[in-house]
């Protein structure tokens, strides 16, 4: 446990960086919405890229990490929804219900990708981008399709898959594995160019989340913030883990999935949530709050699914 603990300190000393350095005059305020938009379509992209390019995914059980990752994303989803009437019935909105949805299923891509290259180097960092592939098309699926249906808006099938098929990590993700199966050279002074992108994504994302944080919306979290947080950190472990284990996952697998269900929500939500009629304001204290609780529940989710994989 305290292996775990300091293994992924560092991780969140940047976290920490990032929420110091936006509230601080050091750096021009203005520049954090380009920053963040930078790393959405191009360092982030550039990271899933290079990793799966270049994976070595010989042995890895690909089918039942896909139904371990797919079929816990998708129970989740569903079980979400089936709560709406009991949600609605104490007054949610459904706004703040697709804020719920979203902080409750999406996973922060930068900080799973750090913890599992800091804690099983770069077989650790391999197995999360493929865990990472096989869940961002159904995972921005399902939150698209909630976000669609909530707001009240008709968005039409058209803007729905608009968003879908031109989803940066998705396209940077069927890329990458395109080049890695079919064996499709890549210029090398070009993949030189992608990998120094992609060494940068790692670092300067996490100084990203932490100034995307809201510290004061999180000082009193609400009831719907406090039900995310739970779903989020605790019930979706336990589902991928469980998950994982039935399907007979052992070893660093099992563990890159636990990776990937126990980190804190995505903040590029925070924009979809913005732009689609979410409620914004709910989803920052619920990734403020899920991102503290997290630097607990990480070790601990690892410690026990780490004694899990060993058995």
């Amino acid at each position: 446990m305290t292996i775990i603990f300091e293994s992924i300190l560092p991780i969140f000393l940047l976290v920490l960086l990032g929420v110091w350095l936006r509230r601080s005059n050091l750096v021009d305020q203005g520049m954090w919405a380009g920053l963040e938009q930078f790393g959405y379509y191009f360092l982030f992209p550039a990271l899933l890229f290079s990793t799966l390019a270049k994976a070595d995914f010989t042995g890895m059980k690909a089918d039942a990490t896909a139904v371990a990752t797919i079929g816990s994303v998708t129970l989740m989803s569903l079980a979400l929804l089936f709560t709406w009437p009991f949600l609605r019935a104490r007054e949610i909105s459904g706004a703040t219900f697709t804020s719920i949805f979203q902080t409750a299923t999406r996973w922060n891509g930068f900080m799973a990708l750090a913890i599992a290259q800091k804690l099983y180097g770069a077989i650790g960092l391999s197995l999360t981008a493929l865990v990472m592939t096989l869940v961002i098309i159904p995972i921005n699926f399902y939150n698209v399709a909630v976000l669609v249906w909530f707001n009240g808006r008709s968005r039409g099938l058209g803007f729905f898959f608009f968003k879908i098929l031109t989803n940066p990590l998705i396209l940077s993700s069927a890329a990458g594995i395109l080049v890695n199966l079919a064996d499709i050279p890549i210029y090398a002074p070009a993949m030189t160019a992608i990998d120094m992108l992609a060494t940068a994504s790692l670092s300067l994302g996490l100084i990203m989340v932490g100034a995307g944080l809201k510290i004061a919306d999180a000082m009193k979290p609400s009831a719907p913030a406090l039900l995310a947080v739970t779903l989020k950190l605790i019930v979706m472990p336990a589902f991928m883990v469980g998950a994982g284990v039935l399907l007979g996952i052992r070893g660093d697998a099992l563990l890159v999935i636990a990776i990937g269900a126990a980190v804190p929500t995505a903040m590029n939500g925070y924009l979809l949530a913005k732009q689609m009629g979410g409620d914004a304001e709910l989803y920052a204290a619920v990734a403020t709050v899920q991102t503290a609780a997290s630097f607990f529940t990480i070790p601990l989710v690892l410690a026990i699914t780490g004694y899990v994989a060993a058995g």
